[in-house]
């Protein structure tokens, strides 16, 4: 018998250390969302944690465009992407796609690290829905110039990525052996002397 949510997302929780919060070891990225609707109130607490991220010059570079299922908008973030994504994604409530203005507004000038600050506030709000009870997965795999002519973005705009938004489901619905594979697989994460150095290709001693 598959392994229920209840327990994948105790098998996915990353080993406790002291002093770091519960929820960057608790959360992760499931593909199976349960047909339940994510409320107005929810949506804005999740955006509201995106818009106190940091940006330089606090440009604050970062858009949503919100596809609330049934939506054209949702229509048309489902239709940009791949069909491997699509495959699960179907069942997500929210599809977000998220860009950042490559400008600074107050001068004009190009902004080299909007899509830094885009990814931080992305960060944030993954990490409010998590603290909410609510599950995320970000994708790469769509296609950006359809998403950008779909929904008419403006060329100003760099196109980030699509964010699925809900309520996590029991992965036997996914319904797919390779996703269902993807569901159950062990989180992994690269251990801190190989991405943290003191100088090039030097670890730095941290424990």
């Amino acid at each position: 018998m598959p392994a229920t949510a209840s327990q994948v997302n105790e098998a996915k929780k990353a080993p406790h250390v002291d002093g770091v919060l519960s929820i960057f070891h608790e959360r992760w990225s499931p593909r199976s969302f349960a047909d339940r609707e994510v409320s107005p109130e929810m949506l804005a607490k999740v955006f509201e944690a995106a818009r106190w991220a940091a940006s330089s010059f606090n440009e604050q570079p970062w858009r949503f465009i919100v596809g609330v299922r049934g939506s054209e908008t949702y229509h048309k973030i489902f239709e940009s992407l791949g069909e491997f994504n699509q495959k699960w994604a179907r069942t997500a409530p929210v599809l977000i796609l998220d860009v950042a203005l490559t400008k600074f507004s107050h001068n004009g000038t190009p902004n080299r690290v909007a899509f830094y600050d885009l990814g931080a506030a992305a960060s944030y709000m993954t990490l409010e829905a998590a603290s909410l009870g609510m599950a995320t997965h970000q994708m790469a795999g769509f296609d950006p110039g359809k998403a950008r002519e779909l929904l008419g973005i403006p060329d100003e705009y760099m196109i980030g990525a699509v964010i699925a938004l809900g309520y996590q489901d029991e992965p036997a619905k996914l319904g797919d052996a390779e996703l269902l594979q993807r569901e159950l697989a062990p989180r992994n994460r690269k251990p801190l002397k190989e991405i943290v150095f003191e100088s090039w290709g030097k670890p730095m001693e941290l424990r």
